[in-house]
């Protein structure tokens, strides 16, 4: 997606919408030298910050910047992070008003906030903002729904984590369990971290989440919808854009405290250097071997303890002589 604006100097100015890892845009920056473009405003798609989305994004543009003659001294500014813009805002409590009225009882309603988790790591000692932001945001949102009269229960939850590492806490699916323990009966989901339906809503939300709570005790499970192009929250993002444009090329450091924002704008190299300077690779959904009392480790420990029965099996039907047979729980062979 690209977006020409003239500015004061008349160059070329083009909006870049980075998405997730592994893609690799090719053709975008093929088409970015073929218009002469010489300015880039980077947005991430991710309303908060974290190295392992908006920063594992940072790190391909990096790399990509780093290969093109063209590129490498593009000059550009990023968008870290724009939770707290108050078009997001509202367009999140303006579906989240309106999914409510869908219950019996909208006030008994617990409002579930489920973001997307990273490693605890990240956050206790690379300095990750995300938890901060995320805390933030949800702050943001319901204060926006008090102004309306809406002051339902709500709470805060991490889902998607993958390997053994501890990720961020409390854990969705764990939450649901204490609050069907607790005797809540309705819950309306809130994808917080997400702005376009994929497998984490509406396979792991809408599904697996659902499923989970009504084996809870929960009655009533409902979801807001992903942002997607929601007039509201589009056309803050276009405002977003328009003003960073001045800081293309230049960090804001002078313009921190008006930003009101826990990431600065600034470039990737900036960025990265501040918030990912171990450039840090998420661990892997699977370790491949590991003992322990972990959750990839029970997996592994209990597919060799099946493939030893089953060798032990095979023994005692073709041989006659296996311990089932010397415990006398089978008969001898002649």
């Amino acid at each position: 997606m690209k977006c020409n604006e003239e500015n004061d100097d008349d160059d070329d100015v083009m909006l870049e919408v980075v998405a997730q890892p592994p893609y690799r845009p090719t053709e975008l920056f093929f088409q970015i030298k073929r218009d002469g473009i010489t300015k880039l405003v980077v947005l991430p798609l991710y309303p908060q910050f974290s190295i392992s989305t908006s920063g594992s994004s940072l790190r391909l543009l990096e790399s990509i910047f780093r290969e093109d003659e063209y590129l490498v001294n593009m000059q550009h500014t990023v968008i870290p992070s724009w939770y707290q813009r108050e078009g997001y805002i509202k367009a999140m409590a303006d579906l989240m008003e309106k999914e409510l009225k869908s219950f019996e009882r909208p006030k008994e309603v617990m409002l579930f906030f489920s973001a997307h988790g990273v490693p605890l790591a990240y956050v206790e000692e690379a300095g990750d903002p995300y938890k901060a932001e995320m805390e933030e945001c949800v702050d943001l949102i319901m204060e926006e729904l008090e102004k309306r009269r809406v002051h339902n229960a709500y709470t805060l939850a991490y889902q998607s984590r993958v390997g053994p590492v501890e990720w961020l806490k409390p854990y969705t699916d764990e939450t649901i369990i204490e609050l069907g323990m607790k005797g809540v009966k309705s819950i309306l989901a809130v994808p917080i971290s997400f702005v376009s339906e994929h497998i984490e809503t509406l396979e792991e939300i809408d599904v697996e989440y659902k499923e989970l709570a009504l084996e809870s005790g929960i009655q009533n499970w409902a979801r807001v919808p992903a942002l997607g192009v929601e007039p509201t929250f589009i056309s803050d993002l276009a405002d977003a854009v328009i003003e960073s444009l001045p800081y293309v090329g230049a960090m804001a450091v002078s313009n921190l405290e008006a930003r009101q924002s826990l990431v600065p704008l600034g470039s990737v190299e900036e960025l990265l250097a501040a918030y990912d300077s171990q450039r840090r690779e998420l661990p892997p959904p699977v370790t491949v071997w590991e003992w322990g009392w972990t959750k990839s480790a029970e997996t592994w420990n209990g597919r060799a303890a099946m493939l030893a029965v089953l060798v032990l099996l095979v023994l005692e039907v073709t041989t006659g002589e296996g311990f089932l047979h010397q415990w006398g729980i089978l008969p001898l062979s002649r």
